[in-house]
């Protein structure tokens, strides 16, 4: 499901196999491209004259668990796992204003002004802190940021491939974050995999329910999830600053997921001795975030990428988020 997919930097949560002149992002993307898509299930919150979709499920004691979508990716492209995660914790998805179901905003947005609008999201619904913030791709640099301005709201992480700001530091420069920016897709190539998209999406989500499934298939063959995604993916090196103005993550209990399972959309980007470098600089990168905490443990999943994880790994997920939740109860 990385089928958008720019070089390796984690920022990218669909690829379309599209190999990719260097094609920067403008500075500034509006993110309204068109009517916003029927919502299927969930509702709205009111944060800043903004409509944001949010969904609740589960009321179980103990920290709500909120998922933090990567780049060109929704909050309902969670919906399985957050169904599952509600059979014992209170389980929220959301999308980022100028994406997904939500009101538009220009993009790309500082990490400051997204998290600030989720912090308000979720105590505009009654939903209590702390939480267990589960991180896949893009999100995780949206985790950081949440737990470095509200440190005390934050009872866990679960990192599920998800952005570092020190991304750099451990990876080839084929694979860094600038590098990320540069390859992406241009508009014009993901418009033509659209249709391969389509069933791809289909598949991927066939065990959804239908009025879930089509709105989550219909958004991610829009224009509007090309021009997000496209704002989203130029954003890496900015974000990486932003962190870095601030802590390290908070010490609560932190569970790495690292698939080093081959992605299609990767090998056909780089060399096969590059994609060994990515998959042990994510390892290394993986296992210092754990070590920055008193309680943190890292998971390297062999059989599963940086995509496909949400699905065919949910059940890793699912475990991680019960084992954070039960570590930080201890």
């Amino acid at each position: 499901m990385n089928n958008a997919s720019t070089a390796s930097a984690p920022s990218v949560h669909f690829s379309a196999s599209t190999s990719s002149a260097s094609t920067p992002a403008p500075a500034s993307v509006p993110a309204a491209a068109g009517v916003l898509p029927s919502l299927p299930i969930g509702g709205y919150a009111e944060v800043g004259g903004r409509r944001i979709f949010v969904h609740r499920a589960g009321d179980a004691a103990g920290p709500a668990v909120v998922f933090l979508p990567g780049a060109s990716a929704i909050g309902l492209d969670y919906f399985g796992l957050q169904q599952r995660v509600a059979g014992f914790a209170t389980a929220v998805v959301y999308d980022r204003a100028g994406t997904g179901f939500s009101d538009d905003a220009p993009l790309p947005r500082s990490g400051e002004a997204v998290v600030t609008e989720l912090h308000e999201v979720l105590a505009s619904q009654g939903i209590e802190s702390p939480y267990v913030l589960v991180a896949h791709s893009l999100g995780g640099a949206f985790a950081h940021r949440f737990a470095q301005l509200f440190p005390d709201d934050v009872a866990g992480l679960v990192w599920v491939d998800a952005f570092h700001r020190d991304w750099d530091a451990f990876l080839p420069v084929e694979a860094g974050l600038a590098a990320g920016e540069e390859l992406a897709p241009s508009a014009e190539q993901l418009e033509q995999a659209l249709p391969l998209m389509r069933d791809m999406i289909a598949a991927m989500f066939a065990d959804y329910p239908e009025a879930v499934r089509d709105a989550v298939v219909d958004y991610h063959v829009s224009r509007r999830w090309i021009t997000a995604g496209i704002a989203e993916r130029g954003q890496m090196v900015s974000l990486a600053e932003e962190l870095h103005t601030g802590p390290q993550v908070p010490d609560v209990p932190v569970i790495a997921l690292t698939p080093v399972g081959v992605d299609p959309a990767q090998q056909s980007l780089m060399s096969e001795e590059v994609m060994q470098a990515v998959h042990d600089g994510k390892v290394r990168l993986d296992a210092a975030l754990v070590a920055s905490v008193s309680n943190g443990e890292q998971r390297i999943l062999s059989d599963t990428n940086h995509s496909q994880i949400i699905v065919d790994r949910a059940d890793a997920v699912v475990q991680a988020v019960r084992d954070v939740i039960d570590r930080a109860g201890r």
